[in-house]
């Protein structure tokens, strides 16, 4: 049992303003109205105490830990708070041990792992076997995608419940009761214009715990009136709203939500939008190397012959971030950026591929024409290796009328030109050789008749 000390209500006052503001009940908890407003769903299991396995899936300071402890304030279970980053298979088995004596007892237990994504297979695995027998009620927490993260076996035990990053609104809200409440600066008067309590919230982006800490910085780097209020101005707040650390895991879901908006943007020819989702990539740590290299995908996928100097340009980019690197080949990228926007688009040689994918996997067995097959021994010569071979250079054309597909797949159509910039002259050239030989292989069937 813990001892309370003369030195307890100090300790408790350098707590941070995130910690000691953090909702107690239901009522007090703002935001994820989806899930908590009258009537809901994970609101009625909380005060009904029928809570079941779940997950609470959402960005950082969206209050999946305070949803955790309001339920171990509720509920008549035994609460086990347990963390991802210190725990391992011992600290997991000992604590699976005295859940199943519980049940034992008739005695329910409840699990809270935050950051349950950090574990790894086999640490989860080891809840798997008590969430089958009711031994433990798990409710975990997780930044990243549950889908990528958590273990099939034990996702499919578990409801998912998503939280959603604060509105400005809510944050605002916040804000006014930490400047109201005992807890945070209510025992103080400070001026502070809704304003900038607004500024705060937007540069907090929709993240409580954020917004609390750059108040509390605000607060305690106020000006100092003489009657002991503190007045918060906008250059005091400018100080502490500087920079803001971007939301990024280049492992995980964030790193591929990214780079679908910047590719999609440039899909859609918006050089504007393209060019803000390559700098939150650039400014928040992404390898440059990497989107260079997504470039060059993008140049063959979405550009392709209707501008084929679009992959020329982007191998040299690519190039260039490799010798000078960051910060001074963001330039590069956002040239690369804003040509492909603004390119014509042709994704004819995606389809292409696509179509003919389908069918090599599926007509794997189909030999090489004889034709096509090269002869360096007797033996194949023999076998009729490369016989009837018509060599184009020879022809007075450069064109021949030779069947280059197999059998089951003869007059196949699978590179359909589109009329988009220059691929408009690949088009008419397919066309003509197309045309071409229809023309000879016509005349031969009418000589053999």
């Amino acid at each position: 049992m813990n001892q309370q000390t003369l030195f307890d209500s100090s300790a408790d006052a350098l707590r941070p303003l995130a910690s000691r503001l953090r909702p107690r009940t239901l009522d007090e908890f703002v935001g994820q109205e989806h899930l908590l407003g009258p009537g809901k769903i994970l609101r009625q299991l909380i005060e009904q105490d029928q809570i079941g396995s779940m997950i609470f899936w959402g960005p950082p300071g969206v209050g999946k830990t305070s949803l955790a402890r309001i339920i171990a304030g509720r509920t008549k279970a035994a609460f086990i708070d347990f963390s991802a980053v210190t725990s391992g298979i011992k600290e997991i088995r000992e604590v699976m041990n005295r859940a199943e004596e519980n049940r034992r007892f008739g005695e329910k237990t409840i699990v809270f792992v935050d950051e349950i994504h950090r574990f790894n297979k086999a640490q989860q695995d080891a809840f798997l076997p008590f969430v089958e027998r009711g031994s433990i009620t798990l409710i975990g927490a997780t930044t990243e995608n549950p889908s990528f993260e958590v273990n099939a076996a034990l996702l499919s035990r578990c409801k998912v419940f998503v939280l959603h990053g604060l509105t400005e609104d809510n944050l605002v809200t916040l804000l006014r009761r930490a400047l109201t409440d005992p807890r945070g600066f209510g025992g103080q008067r400070v001026e502070m214009g809704d304003e900038l309590l607004h500024a705060v919230a937007r540069f907090a982006g929709g993240d409580a715990r954020a917004a609390l800490s750059t108040l509390e910085m605000a607060v305690l780097n106020g000006d100092r009136q003489p009657d002991g209020s503190v007045a918060v101005t906008p250059e005091d707040l400018e100080q502490c709203t500087s920079r803001r650390s971007l939301l990024y895991d280049k492992n995980g879901e964030e790193h591929y939500n990214l780079i679908s908006a910047l590719h999609k943007s440039m899909r859609n020819s918006d050089p504007d939008a393209a060019v803000y989702w390559l700098a939150r990539m650039l400014e928040s740590g992404e390898d440059p190397l990497y989107i260079a290299r997504r470039l060059v995908r993008f140049a063959s996928e979405d550009v392709g012959l209707a501008d084929s100097r679009a992959l020329g340009l982007c191998v040299d980019v690519y190039q260039a971030c490799h010798f000078i690197g960051m910060p001074e080949c963001s330039v590069h990228l956002t040239q690369a950026v804003v040509y492909l926007s603004l390119a014509p688009r042709s994704n004819a040689l995606y389809v292409a591929y696509e179509r003919a994918k389908k069918d090599a996997l599926t007509q794997l067995s189909d030999p090489v024409p004889l034709t096509l097959r090269n002869a360096p021994t007797r033996l194949m010569r023999e076998l009729h290796y490369g016989e009837g071979y018509q060599y184009a250079h020879d022809a007075e054309d450069k064109l021949t009328d030779m069947q280059c597909l197999p059998d089951s797949l003869a007059g196949k159509k699978y590179y359909i030109p589109t009329e988009q910039g220059q691929e408009a002259r690949f088009k008419a050239r397919h066309e003509q050789i197309e045309a071409w030989k229809r023309a000879r292989r016509s005349g031969a069937k009418g000589d053999q008749e």
